[in-house]
């Protein structure tokens, strides 16, 4: 596995990956983290990911292109891929969400896959708020998922 760390507006990201894909983009990367040993700093294995995260920031990337490996259960998966399908600048709830897998029931279900997004940001976990239209609870952060959202131009209560 590749890493690297990422300067953005939301602060340092950790990026990991391999050939297979991106496994991970996390937030506070500088906060006490111990990386795995088998782990190496990349060299140019993450640039892509480094530049579509820069595209994305500045304001001229709406949707990534990129090789995705986060690993999961099959129905965090099923999330994941569901969230890839919210359309820039818009927003869920959880409902909807879970809705959209046809899993109605499975509410707090989604909640939980989405809160345990490995790729934050490209798989858009933050596109998703409560049934009220509020933020609810962000891995990185509710600041950090209202400037994500405001990023986006998304509308917001």
């Amino acid at each position: 596995m590749y890493y690297r760390y990422q300067p953005s507006p939301l602060g340092p990201l950790l990026l990991a990956g391999d050939e297979q894909g991106l496994h991970l983009v996390h937030m506070d990367a500088m906060q006490a983290w111990e990386l795995p040993d088998t782990w190496q700093p990349a060299g140019r294995q993450l640039d892509e990911v480094a530049r579509q995260l820069d595209e994305y920031f500045a304001g001229q990337r709406e949707q990534f292109e990129l090789a995705l490996a986060p690993l999961g259960t099959a129905f965090q998966r099923e999330v994941w891929q569901a969230l890839q399908r919210i359309p820039y600048g818009t927003t869920c709830s959880y409902a909807e969400l879970a809705q959209r897998i046809g899993r109605p029931r499975a509410v707090r279900a989604v909640g939980t896959a989405n809160g345990a997004n490995p790729i934050a940001i490209i798989v858009p976990c933050h596109r998703v708020i409560g049934s009220n239209g509020t933020l609810t609870g962000y891995a990185g952060g509710v600041e950090r998922k209202q400037l994500l959202l405001e990023l986006e131009g998304a509308w917001l209560i």
